[in-house]
């Protein structure tokens, strides 16, 4: 790495970032009180999350000034792939953010940078995972193209990106919690074959959480893989040298996304002031972001395995919720205490809403609560 630009790096790495997710204005305001330092959403052009709220002109031009109040970053998705003719109107939606202080627009399209690098001198432009920055020879050409910062792929292990990191003065990077794409990087075409829309232009039909036979097993969700949840590996992150850890969730909602912020946040500023030998993650805080959102429990992703099939959730696409009791004799034993309104799925598939508040340690209601 050259001097200024390793010391530069460095500088800022004693700091970190946590980069929330916001596909509405509400789940940005919750991602800005519940500590991110930053914020990625979607304008309404050239996002990959075409159904996702996203935001109209004003609202994105409101979400710039009220983060940049609190000392706030904000990143706008361009991260689809484009015709050439969308390049033609790329420079007119960028221009009014851009001049109301936008701080970075994440790229998938080599086009889309070179266009955005020559309009807007000074913009940070951030290779989105999509673009498959898999290794240092990747990130060194980003980095030399003009990128500030390179999202690595999700495949990577921790040991791949520290490799980045000693190679490379570029920030990096890396998603650490949200759903997992069972493709490469997120580049899915089968979305676009069976689903007949393209996730490379932000219409994913999510094929991966339809069921499939193969090889006699019948109608299982064998493509759909569980969330990645990594509190308990920030101190890994960080060492190798992930400057932004990133959560997936633009489809998600405020309360998702304001617990989840709220979680990493703690959890890397404790690493950060009391290291390793300070560093504990609550079980409770585990359940509470399974409570959330959940397919099947978690997994670590790529980080620290290659393939491994306990990645994957075979019986449920969606969320699972966390085991609150058993049944005995007719009756629900619950373990965890519920609150007015939780909802209840029994094992026959039934669900049910809870209508007042019980204490785990005295509570025992018939299964038609």
């Amino acid at each position: 790495m050259s001097e200024n630009g390793s010391t530069t790096y460095e500088n800022r790495l004693k700091n970190r970032e946590v980069l929330a997710p916001a596909g509405t204005y509400e789940c940005f305001r919750a991602a800005i009180n519940a500590g991110a330092d930053a914020v990625y959403l979607g304008g309404s052009m050239f996002g990959a999350r075409a159904f996702a709220g996203n935001f109209d002109r004003d609202e994105l031009l409101s979400a710039i000034r009220t983060a940049h109040l609190y000392g706030k970053k904000v990143y706008l998705t361009v991260n689809t792939l484009l015709r050439n003719d969308e390049l033609e109107g790329l420079t007119e939606y960028i221009k009014p953010f851009y001049e109301a202080g936008l701080d970075a627009a994440i790229v998938q399209d080599y086009g889309v940078f070179s266009v955005l690098r020559e309009n807007f001198p000074g913009l940070d432009l951030h290779a989105s995972t999509q673009m498959t920055i898999t290794g240092k020879y990747g990130a060194k050409l980003l980095k030399d193209m003009g990128a500030s910062r390179v999202v690595t792929a999700r495949e990577l292990s921790a040991a791949e990106i520290k490799d980045i990191h000693d190679n490379v003065d570029v920030e990096i990077e890396s998603f650490v919690h949200g759903a997992l794409c069972y493709c490469y990087s997120g580049q899915c075409l089968l979305s676009s074959m069976i689903g007949g829309r393209s996730g490379n232009r932000g219409r994913c039909a999510q094929p991966c959480r339809l069921t499939y036979s193969m090889n006699g097993i019948n109608d299982r969700y064998l493509l759909s893989p569980k969330d990645m949840c990594t509190l308990e590996a920030i101190p890994d992150f960080l060492d190798a040298g992930v400057y932004s850890l990133k959560i997936e969730g633009r489809m998600k909602s405020p309360e998702y996304v304001a617990g989840v912020s709220y979680a990493y946040r703690r959890y890397v500023d404790m690493y950060l002031e009391k290291g390793r030998d300070g560093f504990r993650v609550d079980e409770k805080d585990i359940k509470q972001l399974m409570d959330i959102y959940n397919r099947g429990g978690f997994c670590k992703g790529y980080y620290y395995v290659h393939n491994d099939k306990n990645m994957m959730t075979f019986n449920r696409p969606n969320h699972q919720g966390i085991a609150v009791g058993t049944m005995k004799n007719g009756e629900l034993v619950l373990t965890e205490e519920l609150n007015a309104g939780d909802v209840l799925e029994f094992s026959d598939g039934r669900n049910t809403r809870f209508r007042q508040r019980r204490r785990a340690e005295s509570s025992r209601f018939r299964k038609d609560c």
